[in-house]
């Protein structure tokens, strides 16, 4: 058994021990704005927009499987901000991939640089040869969304630790199933649990972990003072989602694996990449930091008429953005401004039984 496996059946078991006979092992929907205070007000649960019995069963779960302490919101966009806005001040430094999601590059632009904070970009593949003196954050995505390139995170952990810099890892695209940033040195881990995590697709959600208690204590500070709360049905939803997480994402990396393989070098496919393959240019990388190739394919196909019909076309393959469903889905990336060609698929493989959806996704490609 690996640590992971074992690791994975405490969260699914952290409320066993303790609950009581006649008692409902799923956590309750605590739907309340106010709490019965004791004279002098103490405790954890005072009020509603401070902590919630629904977000703690979640959090405790997550921190067994982040191995770190957790604080929960309600969107992985939420949580991006909390990081940075509790981080930052005027005149701190931080560097971005340029390459990553998009929407962080928006929030930097739009709020960081008029609070003068200096943005900087760097590609993902480049950040470990970068240097870090006076920087205050770091920030990774790896692999990359949506080009699926990849950063050395003990690497950057270390050279930023030298120079005095915090490294927050976006941890979305692997889970911590696939990829645990905190134990190659990162100080903060985020993810969209939007995404696989939950799984469903029915739900926004986030959260960020760290092993360090004063940036764990900015964070939940942060979400106290400007409410940025999740809901308890959200967060009773994602937790429901996280007892299947293994089995869903073992099954969606296979998958992914199954169908890179088949398509790598279909005549229709101008470039795949997949970090599960050899053929990935830092897979030695990848098998030293991830625990699997992850459920995303990029794939460029000859130009935007043959993308939408290769999507279109496909029965088993829903055209939506986002991903980590269980239900395979895919989008052109370039409509929403990222820099790849017109006929670039970003393929978020799902949980359909493998040789059925393997053989219809290549019948679609052979179609266009």
């Amino acid at each position: 058994m690996t640590s992971s496996d074992e690791r994975f059946a405490r969260c699914l078991h952290h409320t066993t021990a303790s609950t009581q006979i006649g008692e409902a092992f799923a956590p309750p929907i605590v739907n309340t704005s106010v709490y019965r205070l004791a004279p002098d007000p103490s405790g954890v649960y005072q009020y509603a927009r401070w902590a919630n019995p629904t977000w703690t069963a979640l959090e405790d779960a997550l921190a067994i499987l982040e191995d770190a302490e957790t604080v929960t919101f309600p969107s992985g966009m939420a949580a991006i901000a909390a990081v940075l806005y509790s981080t930052l001040k005027s005149g701190d430094r931080i560097l971005l991939p340029s390459d990553g999601y998009y929407t962080v590059r928006l929030f930097a632009e739009k709020y960081l640089k008029p609070m003068n904070v200096a943005v900087d970009l760097c590609a993902t593949a480049e950040v470990a040869a970068s240097v870090f003196d006076g920087y205050r954050l770091v920030w990774i995505e790896t692999p990359s969304n949506p080009a699926l390139d990849i950063a050395d995170i003990a690497a950057v952990a270390e050279r930023a630790r030298a120079a005095g810099a915090i490294v927050a890892v976006d941890n979305t695209t692997m889970t911590p199933l696939g990829q645990r940033p905190l134990d190659h040195g990162a100080d903060i881990v985020i993810s969209a649990d939007t995404k696989a995590l939950n799984g469903h697709s029915d739900v926004l959600f986030g959260h960020v972990s760290s092993r360090n208690q004063s940036l764990s204590d900015a964070v939940r500070d942060w979400r106290k003072i400007a409410g940025a709360v999740p809901g308890p049905h959200e967060a009773w939803l994602v937790h429901r989602g996280l007892e299947t997480l293994e089995v869903r994402y073992s099954r969606m990396c296979s998958n992914a694996l199954a169908v890179a393989q088949r398509l790598h070098d279909h005549p229709s496919v101008v470039s795949l990449r997949y970090p599960g393959l050899a053929a990935h240019p830092a897979h030695q990388l990848v098998k030293t930091q991830m625990m699997s190739g992850g459920s995303l394919i990029a794939l460029t196909l000859a130009d935007k008429a043959v993308a939408e019909r290769f999507i279109g076309s496909c029965a088993f393959m829903r055209a939506s953005t986002s991903f980590g469903g269980v239900h395979t889905c895919a989008e052109r990336r370039s409509r929403w401004g990222d820099t790849v060609a017109d006929g670039f698929v970003r393929l978020s493989v799902g949980c359909e039984p493998t040789e059925v959806l393997v053989s219809e996704i290549e019948r679609a490609l052979n179609a266009t």
